[in-house]
């Protein structure tokens, strides 16, 4: 199916489309698919959404790893998606580290400024998954829909608390896509 013009998800990359590690995913061999995450993409994709992933990687900004290390990350990510039938539109990323105080790190909204650009759409409502705080208020401060996986960071933080107001909550993305799909051909 094609995808359509006003049908657009927004991803972490971390603990929602695969596992995270306190200490960064350093190379594409650290990189393991969250079971589920890959299909429940392609399932987006067939359903007729764009999927961009919007993700902090302060990793390159440490020095932990290099572009060329992270566009292999990528690399392997997106060939295992597209072994199940989904892809991932763009990948939006800032490599900037916490105390650059840049405009692009969620909670700053600068990545979902750029999605909104280059996709000329307003992102009011735009489903909007993460597991940690920062990503959830990102996506309220646009006006998207902040949904909470448990996966990853998301079990600690519900337990923190102090998520957006309409956060929704799901245990993983696969139980949101199918959500999110359900919704939309009501």
């Amino acid at each position: 199916m094609e995808a359509s013009e006003d049908k657009l998800v927004i991803l972490d990359r971390d603990g929602v489309v695969n596992v995270d590690s306190d200490q960064f995913i350093k190379h594409p061999d650290e990189w393991k698919a969250i079971p589920g995450s890959l299909e429940a993409i392609a399932q987006l994709n067939q359903a007729g959404y764009r999927v961009v992933i919007a993700t902090n990687q302060s990793g390159v900004g440490r020095g932990l790893f290099d572009m060329v290390t992270l566009n292999a990350i990528h690399e392997k990510m997106m060939d295992a998606l597209s072994r199940v039938g989904g892809r991932i539109e763009a990948i939006f990323f800032c490599p900037h580290a916490a105390n650059l105080g840049c405009e692009c790190r969620k909670p700053a909204i600068g990545m979902f400024v750029e999605i909104s650009q280059r996709y000329s759409i307003p992102l009011s409502h735009v489903p909007c998954i993460g597991d940690s705080l920062r990503d959830l208020q990102a996506a309220n401060i646009v006006g998207g829909q902040p949904i909470l996986v448990r996966t990853g960071k998301g079990e600690k933080t519900l337990a923190t608390g102090g998520l957006p107001k309409g956060t929704r909550i799901f245990d993983d993305l696969a139980e949101a896509v199918r959500e999110i799909i359900a919704e939309k051909s009501e």
